[in-house]
């Protein structure tokens, strides 16, 4: 099973609290500086102001969002500050351009960098997506969409008790970030709206998403290159395609994906459940220590999945092999239906098989049958029950 995980980071993250007083923050109210909860009525540079001024803070500042609807354009929220322990309380909704022209070239609706130390706590994201899906589904050239929540080369991150709906792309992006807690988040969009990620996290380490309930039109939760140190657990997928761990291996040179844990998760009626993605591309990457524990599946059509031949359209990639080193994955604890009768499908490169890979305790049917598994170049251990009859 390899070695074991040290998680100091849990601790940290779990038993973190900012080391402010909120009774002896400096408050700034969005009302004062212009802000009109009606909707209708351009915020940003009541929000921008207020920013600045929690910013420049030497003490620990809030900014708060009392009750009503505002409307944002896109906003940089923009580090570093004078303090280390900015609490951003939202108590209404932030409303995106009902217009996705607007935003919808910008990357970010709502984009902190450089921070430390800031809490967003709160609230409701109005991301006003659904206009733009329907654009990209009528084949018209389309803005690509705008993340609604973003946070770049930061540290010291909470997002708790937060709802995002209907985001052009993205919901929420942590890139390039360490020491993040995502707690009690709520996602939705519709399934079948597009590149609508739940959570995307890339280059970042210690990051932990808990108690969280994610539904929309891709991954529910997607973990990219540079990726360390990650725990995932108590979090409802469904609709979506699954916790993935990819698409990796885009590119010839690009930093792995180690030590993370998923564990106590449900998806229900997902196109995947426990997926690892890499494009059929020559790579140095990998994806190594990944411990999926205590899932259940609820009619999902993959719900064990490792694809390395992953090549879209077929362009840029046919008759290639990835690169990607994939070792050490255990699956323990995984149980439910499969909407298909394959529920267990390694299909490893034929340059860069897959080891490492046990099963334990797995029982996964389909139509209350006995289902189906698959491999192909991968090599592991399948310890207890397993069903389907393992086929490392």
């Amino acid at each position: 099973m390899g070695r074991q995980h040290s998680f100091p980071f849990l601790v940290a993250i779990l038993t973190y609290l900012f080391t402010s007083s909120l009774s002896n923050a400096a408050h700034y109210n969005v009302l004062y500086y212009g802000a009109k909860p009606d909707g209708r009525t351009d915020s940003t540079k009541a929000f921008l102001a207020a920013w600045i001024q929690a910013c420049g803070s030497v003490r620990p500042a809030t900014v708060y969002v009392p009750a009503g609807r505002f409307f944002l354009r896109n906003i940089v929220f923009q580090g570093p500050c004078k303090n280390g322990a900015i609490f951003f309380r939202i108590v209404g909704t932030l409303v995106a351009p009902s217009d996705y022209r607007v935003i919808g070239n910008a990357g970010n609706w709502l984009l902190f960098q450089f921070v430390n130390g800031v809490t967003v706590y709160g609230g409701v994201l109005d991301g006003q997506g659904p206009a733009l899906w329907a654009c990209k589904a009528s084949g018209r050239n389309c803005p690509t969409g705008a993340t609604s929540l973003a946070f770049s080369n930061s540290n010291n991150i909470a997002i708790s008790r937060l709802i995002s709906l209907n985001s052009q792309m993205f919901h929420i992006v942590i890139n390039g970030c360490h020491n993040v807690k995502v707690q009690g988040v709520t996602v939705s969009a519709s399934g079948n709206s597009p590149n609508t990620d739940g959570i995307h996290v890339q280059l970042s380490s210690s990051v932990a998403i808990l108690n969280s309930w994610i539904g929309t039109g891709d991954d529910c939760i997607s973990i990219g290159a540079g990726t360390s140190n990650m725990w995932i657990e108590r979090v409802a997928c469904g609709p979506g395609h699954g916790i993935s761990i990819g698409s990796l291996g885009k590119e010839l040179q690009e930093p792995g994906v180690e030590n993370v844990i998923v564990k106590s998760v449900v998806f229900t009626g997902t196109q995947n459940g426990l997926r690892i993605k890499s494009w059929a591309r020559p790579s140095n990457g990998f994806v190594r220590n990944i411990r999926f524990r205590d899932a259940v599946m609820k009619n999902v059509q993959n719900p064990i999945i490792i694809d390395q031949n992953y090549c879209p359209n077929n362009i840029n990639c046919p008759n290639q092999e990835s690169g990607i080193k994939v070792s050490d994955i255990t699956y323990h604890g995984i149980w439910g239906s499969s909407a298909t009768p394959v529920a267990v499908k390694f299909d490893c490169s034929r340059k860069s098989p897959c080891t490492g890979i046990y099963l334990g305790d797995v029982n996964l049917t389909y139509r209350n049958q006995p289902s189906e598994a698959s491999c192909k170049n991968a090599d592991g251990v399948a310890i207890g029950f397993v069903q389907p009859s393992s086929c490392l």
